[in-house]
């Protein structure tokens, strides 16, 4: 690979399923634009039908021939979680899961199913999403699941005697939680496929600095990130972690992409490293269970 990482690299993605989730904006969409244009028959799981279709209609815009297809998915109701799942496997092909739809610092909130907002959407969905889907994904030779982080999971903990923020609420604490949640689950999840001898991949990416819709409920915190607006990643340029994780032919599970640019802030990708403090499997194990405890999913390798 070049020193700098671009679009261009991405090598062909024809005859490929892909599901990416919150692929009507921001990363997602610009991920979900890049493997299209390669041939990807590209689902986008999507909340808001109109904004999925603009989305589809942006995408062909630049490939007219793009393969696209809408699937409701409300990442706040493991109902929608199931119903998006059966929509997917329904395709009987699927090579690639990118979980990367997230919020950030809001309100304290719930989900439909009683689940801090945040560990519930960032998390907590897409560990749903992935057990459902991971028959069909085990099916495909050299499939993946690909998660997005953040530089946020370095100095994240898992509050396990307060997971929904029953007693206390942080924005960003909670952010920083369900961030490392992903770092742990696709840790976990790619030791638990190598002992089964799956050659499923499950990587994490983080996008660095990125000037997306993610950071809406910044309020008036949002000012003090204006001076850093010209060095941070455009959201096509936030996306190259993940089609590097995506699509790098070198790409192997457990591993971790970010870009290459100063402090993993901006520009380009490449491999990255995780926080040692989220190297425990001790951890991952205990994630894992109350995770499967609370969505009632069960992976079955």
């Amino acid at each position: 690979m070049a020193a700098q990482y671009q679009e261009s690299q991405v090598p062909p993605q024809d005859g490929k399923t892909v599901f990416i989730t919150g692929a009507n904006t921001g990363i997602g969409f610009d991920t979900a634009r890049v493997l299209a244009e390669k041939g990807a028959r590209v689902l986008l799981g999507c909340r808001d039908g109109p904004r999925a279709k603009a989305a589809m209609a942006a995408i062909r815009q630049r490939a007219p021939k793009a393969n696209l297809k809408w699937i409701e998915l409300d990442l706040t109701s493991l109902a929608s979680v199931q119903s998006a799942s059966e929509q997917v496997l329904a395709e009987g092909h699927l090579d690639l899961l990118i979980n990367n739809a997230g919020v950030m610092v809001p309100p304290k909130t719930l989900t439909q199913d009683g689940f801090e907002l945040q560990f519930g959407v960032n998390h907590l969905g897409h560990f749903a999403l992935t057990g459902q889907l991971l028959p069909l994904l085990k099916q495909q030779p050299g499939a993946r699941v690909v998660t997005v982080s953040s530089l946020a999971h370095r100095g994240g903990k898992i509050d396990f005697d307060d997971l929904q923020a029953d007693h206390r609420y942080s924005r960003m604490k909670r952010y920083q939680m369900s961030k490392l949640a992903n770092i742990l689950f696709t840790l976990a999840l790619s030791e638990k496929l190598t002992q089964a001898q799956c050659d499923l991949k499950a990587i994490a990416c983080h996008p660095g600095g990125s000037n997306t819709e993610l950071g809406r409920h910044l309020g008036p915190l949002k000012f003090l990130f204006l001076p850093l607006e010209l060095i941070m990643n455009s959201s096509a340029e936030g996306a190259l972690p993940t089609l590097r994780a995506a699509t790098d032919p070198d790409a192997t599970t457990g591993d971790y992409y970010g870009p290459a640019g100063w402090g993993e802030f901006a520009r380009s990708a490449k491999r990255v490293a995780i926080d040692p403090a989220a190297r425990k499997p001790e951890l991952w194990e205990r994630l894992w269970q109350a995770s499967e405890a609370l969505t009632g999913v069960n992976f079955r390798f």
